[in-house]
């Protein structure tokens, strides 16, 4: 690896992920590690929200892991569990150690 390389994957749980500033440890898959849930993002698109079928809501949330806590990189349309709650993947991405994740569960009114 190279030396700007070692530095960014350092970042990820130091800077990125740290608990005392950005993120908070959650269960994920019956698994508790480092999330950051972007709550501004979620709010954003709480207020674009659209209605599915009558009475029922996509909620959307956005978070982020390490690639080393999590494991491989999940599919699309895979189930993933946080904190208890069931949601389907609508997108991933992996970016030098860290999982950008979209996930989404409907919910009734």
């Amino acid at each position: 690896m190279s030396a700007f390389k070692d530095m960014v994957a350092a970042d990820v749980h130091g800077v990125f992920l740290n608990l005392d500033e950005f993120s908070d440890i959650h269960n994920v898959n019956g698994t508790d590690m480092p999330v950051q849930i972007d709550n501004n993002e979620q709010i954003e698109r709480q207020k674009r929200q659209t209605e599915v079928a009558e009475g029922v809501f996509v909620n959307q949330k956005l978070i982020y892991v390490s690639s080393s806590d999590f494991g491989p990189l999940p599919r699309i349309e895979s189930i993933l569990k946080l904190d208890g709650k069931t949601y389907r993947v609508v997108d991933a991405v992996g970016e030098d150690g860290i999982y950008s994740i979209t996930i989404e569960a409907n919910r009734g009114r």
